[in-house]
Order: C-alpha cells, then structure tokens, then sequence
C-alpha cells in the first residue's frame, strides 16, 4: 500500500524559506569565521552586511508570501464557483486522510507488537512444557508421593531456599512427632 503525501504550494514554500534561511546562516557562519576577532573595522562592515541580507531576505520571503496568497484568493474563488455549479453523486466519498503517524506513536505501536509476540511465544513455550518430560516426570513423582502420602512443596527461591526447605521439614516432622506423643 502506498501512500503520496502531496504539499500544497503553501508548504513548498515554506519548505523554500527555511531551506533558504539555512543557507544564510550557513553563510554568514562562513563570513564570520573568515573575519579575525581583533579587526573590529570588518567586523563592524560584516555586521552591516549580515543585516543587510537578512533583511533583504524577509523583503524576499514577504513578497513571494503575498504573491502565493493573491494567487490563492483567485484559485480559491474559481474553486467555489466551480464547487457551486458541480452536483455531488450519491455514495461518493472522497478518502478520509488518515492523520501522520508520529515516532513516539510507531515506537509505541512496535513496542506493543513485540510484547504481544513475547507473550504468544511464552504461551507456546508453556503448552510444550505442559508435553515436556520433565513436566511428565514431575506428574509421574506425585503421584508415587502421594501414595507414600508425600507431597512436592514450593519454597520460593529467595537466596534462602534451602534453609527454608529444611525448616518445612523439620516442622512437619516436629507436628508429627508430638502428634505421636498425643497418642
């Protein structure tokens, strides 16, 4: 699918006097540095210069601004007059411009495209586990714990699991213990 961005005339010349104004800058910059610090005689001459062809290209910038805006007014009218004669058809519909796209909004759109294919492939990876042997080892061992009556417990691994595992143990084995003295 491809789209065509089409400027209006008022954007190409915008586009124009930007351009333009870089240039000067980049001009001037080149005159500056071409003048010695100490020379306050040319420095003083290429200030007027500077503003002198600053000036002269607002002058510029201004006039082809009304000369765009003067053609336009004309166009626009001619527009109106032919809109006015034109009969619509029915259903016709013109294409609804869909609004730029900005950088921040496609980072966020890949961003999210990403976690939802990370999520998809940790879905995956969970119904092959749930077929794995290791998780079929794991049903395998239960059940022969519970026919002992034992049972796997989670501790969570928090830099001390090991203890605590023992610790799990050793106080089931104190409960059955004085279970036993009950008895």
């Amino acid at each position: 699918m491809e789209e065509t961005i089409v400027e209006t005339p008022e954007e190409r010349m915008a586009k124009q006097h930007r351009k333009e104004k870089k240039d000067l800058q980049a001009k001037i910059q080149s005159m500056k540095n071409a003048v010695p610090k100490n020379d306050k005689k040319r420095r003083k001459q290429l200030t007027e210069e500077i503003a002198k062809l600053e000036a002269d290209l607002s002058q510029k910038h201004e006039a082809e601004l009304r000369q765009l805006k003067s053609t336009n007014d004309t166009k626009a009218e001619e527009v109106i007059n032919g809109v006015e004669t034109m009969k619509m058809e029915g259903g016709e519909q013109d294409e609804v411009k869909q609004p730029r796209v900005t950088k921040a909004q496609k980072r966020r759109d890949k961003k999210a495209a990403q976690e939802k294919e990370r999520e998809s492939r940790i879905a995956e990876a969970e119904v092959q586990n749930l077929q794995g042997v290791r998780h079929q080892e794991g049903l395998k061992l239960a059940q022969k714990l519970a026919q002992q009556q034992l049972q796997i417990k989670e501790i969570s691994s928090d830099g001390h699991c090991m203890y605590r595992a023992i610790e799990d143990q050793l106080s089931q084995r104190s409960k059955v213990h004085v279970i036993m003295g009950i008895l």
